[in-house]
């Protein structure tokens, strides 16, 4: 893995033997401000395996914090281990130390494997740790207002697909229930949308089955592809539009929450080719980096709610521009994330007099 000529400013490797910590920080760019992103805490099965997951998701948090129009960089950090078991409290604090040695260059903030509490944690050693549980003046579950964006991304879809801002009368398959997948499910209930859902917890689809006894359930991913649906909505792991999916997939919309869906470069242009309208998903989901962004500033919901909601202003640029172009959706969106970081952050290199 050639790391130099990964287009990254800064990727740092961390080691405290006695607390048990290794963890990778990948900042890919602070053209725009600080490097913001989460940290995931996950049983990688080697360390390239865990820097290659930092360089992949700090490039995305570069290029979601651009398209959401925030003033932020992107990075990202990953702790190799097993949360279950290796998360201690002197972990964690180790991990903050290294975050605070950084100097603000790069902001952390809650990611798979991690919570509230655990930065709450963190923030015991630095003051750059965002995304701290409500007691203590942050924004909390980022989930909320993810689910929300991703909604917002989703009606976008359907005004430029179908010409009427709503899922009502269509079929959305969701992939995961969990955290964001079953606030989407919430949203999508009200706006009227049948909805079909499968998760690898059966207890999730429960509680979700409770909740909305209308939606349905089906075993597992492999099934719900090949299940009649107008919307397919990944809100689970990455990688989930591989080219056996795209190639069975029933729907005309992609708009889910999970991170880094498509599987290779190409995923793109053969959901193109199948006429099907992929919804970026860096760009829909951002609404929890929006709600996390706010929280330096004096956290207000109401504030971050009516940011995220621009989410279905910036998605329908992104089809249009795709459209007039003559490319994917995620062409489209990529141009615009790296045309703001070339535009506004040249900024920083004009200076000011003192």
């Amino acid at each position: 893995m050639d790391v130099m000529a990964s287009g990254h400013e800064q990727v740092v490797f961390c080691a405290d033997p006695e607390s048990g910590l290794r963890a990778v920080i990948a900042v890919y760019s602070t053209a725009l401000g600080p490097a913001l992103g989460g940290t995931r805490f996950f049983p990688y099965a080697s360390e390239d395996a865990a820097v290659a997951d930092a360089l992949a998701l700090s490039k995305a948090m570069a290029y979601k914090n651009s398209l959401a129009g925030l003033d932020l960089g992107g990075g990202k950090a990953v702790i190799i281990g097993d949360p279950r078991t290796d998360k201690t409290e002197a972990l964690l604090r180790a991990y903050g130390r290294f975050v605070e040695a950084l100097g603000g260059r790069y902001l952390t903030a809650c990611d798979v494997g991690t919570y509230n509490a655990d930065l709450d944690v963190v923030a015991r050693e630095t003051r750059f740790a965002h995304g701290r549980s409500e007691v203590y003046g942050g924004c909390g579950d980022s989930s909320v207002l993810t689910a929300f964006g991703v909604f917002q991304g989703m009606r976008a879809a359907a005004e430029h697909r179908w010409g009427k801002p709503t899922l009502s009368g269509r079929t959305v398959a969701v992939a995961g229930v969990g955290k964001v997948g079953s606030h989407l499910v919430d949203l999508l209930v009200t706006d009227g949308a049948d909805v079909v859902v499968t998760d690898v917890d059966p207890a999730a689809v429960d509680r979700l089955l409770a909740r909305h006894p209308s939606a349905r359930a089906v075993a597992d991913t492999a099934t719900l592809v090949r299940t009649p649906h107008d919307v397919y909505a990944p809100c689970a792991l990455g990688g989930a539009l591989d080219d056996e999916t795209v190639a069975v997939l029933p729907a005309e919309v992609v708009c889910g929450g999970a991170n880094n869906q498509l599987a290779h470069e190409g995923t793109a242009q053969l959901l193109e080719d199948r006429g099907i309208l992929y919804a970026p998903d860096y760009l829909v989901n951002a609404g929890g980096v929006i709600q996390v962004e706010d929280e330096r500033h004096g956290f207000s919901f109401a504030r971050a709610e009516a940011k995220a909601t621009t989410i279905f202003d910036v998605a329908l640029r992104v089809f249009d521009a795709a459209r007039t172009e003559g490319v994917s959706p995620a062409v489209a969106a990529d141009r615009l994330a790296e045309e703001r970081m070339r535009s506004v952050g040249r900024l920083a290199t004009i200076r000011l007099p003192r």
